[in-house]
């Protein structure tokens, strides 16, 4: 296997993983919810995380405006900065503008878009460092008054950083994160 493959096979078994222990056991009413015990909605975790893959891959990597720039309306956030949802912590005001099958919709659109981006991934590219600064500023309108520590943490990184981090790494963090959510609010198999 090379390590465009594995990439590949590691987003396809989150996406897959998403979908089967997550999306499919947890009822639609309790997605907003605040799990017993306190810490973030399913709601949030996979808005914030989404949200993150899509800046890096969309937004730093590929210098294009993050596919959330579609979907503010449908996803009642358009009154809100494009900062919104980066921060770790649970925004509710974010999580209660969130109807459940657009933020579906616009997670599918961006696991779709790391799909078909990752599928003609060159090794060669991985080495590059972007602009990361001027492409959240440009192009997210992300600003880094908003989210200095994000415009820390994503700068002089190259894509192979992006990719590892944000468009796996962060994910299996969330998702883990998402499950035990979902065990807390009474859903799981086993």
């Amino acid at each position: 296997m090379n390590l465009q493959q594995w990439i590949a096979t590691d987003h396809a078994a989150l996406v897959a993983r998403l979908d089967y222990a997550i999306t499919q056991r947890v009822a639609a009413e309790l997605w907003a919810k605040s799990p017993p015990g306190n810490g973030s909605s399913l709601t949030w975790l996979l808005f914030h995380m989404t949200y993150h893959q899509d800046l890096a891959l969309n937004t730093a990597i590929r210098n294009h405006p993050p596919l959330l720039s579609a979907h503010r309306a449908a996803l009642g956030l358009a009154a809100l900065s494009p900062a919104a949802g980066l921060a770790e912590h649970e925004s509710r005001e974010v999580t209660e503008a969130l109807p459940r099958l657009a933020l579906l919709a616009y997670v599918d659109q961006v696991n779709q878009a790391t799909t078909e981006w990752i599928s003609h991934l060159s090794a060669m590219a991985l080495e590059s460092v972007p602009n990361v600064a001027w492409r959240l500023e440009h192009k997210a309108l992300v600003s880094a008054d908003e989210v200095p520590w994000l415009y820390a943490m994503w700068a002089d990184k190259p894509v192979a950083w992006f990719v590892q981090w944000e468009c796996i790494g962060h994910r299996h963090n969330h998702l883990g994160e998402m499950t035990s959510v979902r065990n807390r609010l009474g859903f799981s198999p086993f």
